[in-house]
């Protein structure tokens, strides 16, 4: 996407970021990692891996650092996840909360798991990040699916009409694409 940082381009009129934001509207605390944006609309807390650079699980960390231990659940999200609502993150904190899981994420038509747009017990997404860290020596690079060999995680189906929550723009067709479910 020619070096463009991808959380502050525009979906609908507004940044994928203050999108995904507006998605967890009632999260509190709200955080960032990465660098925030001078007229971001609403108020969040932002951190940084350690060295910049480090991947998700490095920034999974650091932002974990932030949230406070009397916090249950924590959204783990991409800031690239332009359709995501406030329905889909209620459903995945429902699938989390009824059942015996540590986790809940999107699994896609294909079969995937969309880590990167999931709600987590907190306790459990920290414990994972420090077996992870005692296993690794460090978290620099370490992929998302590791981390996941840790967790218990419920996969959620999304079968309602419309684009799929976990949607993300890696390239600028997937930025056309999401402006036009936008509309």
């Amino acid at each position: 996407m020619g070096g463009a940082d991808k959380p502050t381009l525009p979906v609908g009129g507004q940044s994928m970021l203050t999108r995904v934001l507006a998605a967890v509207h009632d999260a509190d605390p709200r955080i960032v990692v990465g660098p925030v944006p001078p007229d971001l609309p609403v108020p969040v807390h932002s951190t940084r891996e350690q060295p910049l650079g480090g991947g998700p699980v490095a920034a999974t960390a650091a932002g974990l650092a932030l949230v406070p231990d009397d916090i249950t659940y924590t959204a783990l999200l991409a800031a690239d996840l332009p359709l995501l609502t406030g329905e889909a993150i209620d459903v995945l904190r429902l699938t989390v909360e009824s059942s015996p899981m540590q986790g809940a994420v999107y699994r896609d038509a294909e079969g995937r798991r969309q880590m990167l747009c999931g709600v987590w017990r907190t306790a459990a997404l920290r414990g994972a990040v420090t077996r992870l860290l005692e296993e690794r020596g460090d978290l620099h690079g370490a992929s998302v699916r590791e981390l996941m060999e840790f967790l218990r995680v419920a996969e959620v189906s999304w079968r309602r009409p419309g684009p799929p929550p976990w949607f993300d723009c890696d390239t600028d067709d997937d930025l056309r694409t999401a402006e036009e479910w936008a509309r």
